[in-house]
């Protein structure tokens, strides 16, 4: 009985959270709701997208936010980036990313990218420099260029761009929960309130997932 009276109240605290969170966050003001939903890459899954650039100084400073966030994403969750490429140096960071991506070995470098560019002025806007610049994080210099210019990247860099497009983006960093709603930091209120709107988007879709089965 004193089971079933903690599972009770514990439940009732999470509704009574996410209520407390409505109230706070609201449609039309702190995110938008899509008006044509766009399909998950994993069913089944409630899917976190975050729409970045590697030259993006808001995207940098977010990183010390989202990335703990991240790791505490429990398994229900599917979490992936996405490069924003709008033209330009945009497209070339946007196409490194994918390479790195593809590799294997994105999770190893993420950081230490964002750091060239913003700490140490590097530009990495052509793939030589790219590659010599990954060469010393331990990533092969001849796999990176000969990855880079693979026709399996060119083909990922069109479905992104067309995702960008449905997601109707206009700036980084954006978050799209499930693909059905979207904000970015500044909307949102800053870093943290993001992720506080990102927590109470993925438990409205989790307790909507509940209620159709």
């Amino acid at each position: 009985m004193r089971n079933l009276i903690f599972t009770a109240v514990l439940a009732f605290a999470g509704l009574f959270g996410l209520s407390a969170q409505a109230a706070e966050f609201e449609a039309g003001k702190q995110y938008t709701v899509l008006s044509t939903p766009v399909p998950v890459s994993q069913p089944g899954k409630i899917e976190v997208v975050e729409l970045f650039w590697y030259g993006c100084p808001h995207c940098y400073a977010f990183e010390p936010s989202i990335n703990p966030w991240i790791a505490k994403l429990p398994a229900d969750v599917n979490f992936h980036r996405i490069p924003a490429m709008f033209g330009g140096i945009w497209n070339v960071h946007g196409q490194l990313f994918l390479t790195l991506d593809a590799m294997g070995v994105e999770h190893k470098v993420h950081t230490a990218v964002f750091d060239a560019i913003h700490k140490e002025g590097k530009k990495l806007a052509t793939p030589e420099e790219m590659a010599d610049f990954l060469a010393g994080q331990g990533v092969d210099k001849d796999k990176f260029l000969s990855t880079y210019d693979s026709f399996a990247i060119k083909g990922q860099i069109e479905k992104d761009k067309k995702l960008a497009m449905a997601y109707q983006i206009s700036g980084v960093p954006t978050m799209v929960i499930n693909g059905k709603y979207r904000f970015d930091i500044g909307s949102a209120g800053g870093p943290e309130k993001a992720l506080e709107l990102a927590d109470f988007l993925i438990a409205k879709e989790r307790e909507a997932a509940k209620g159709a089965q």
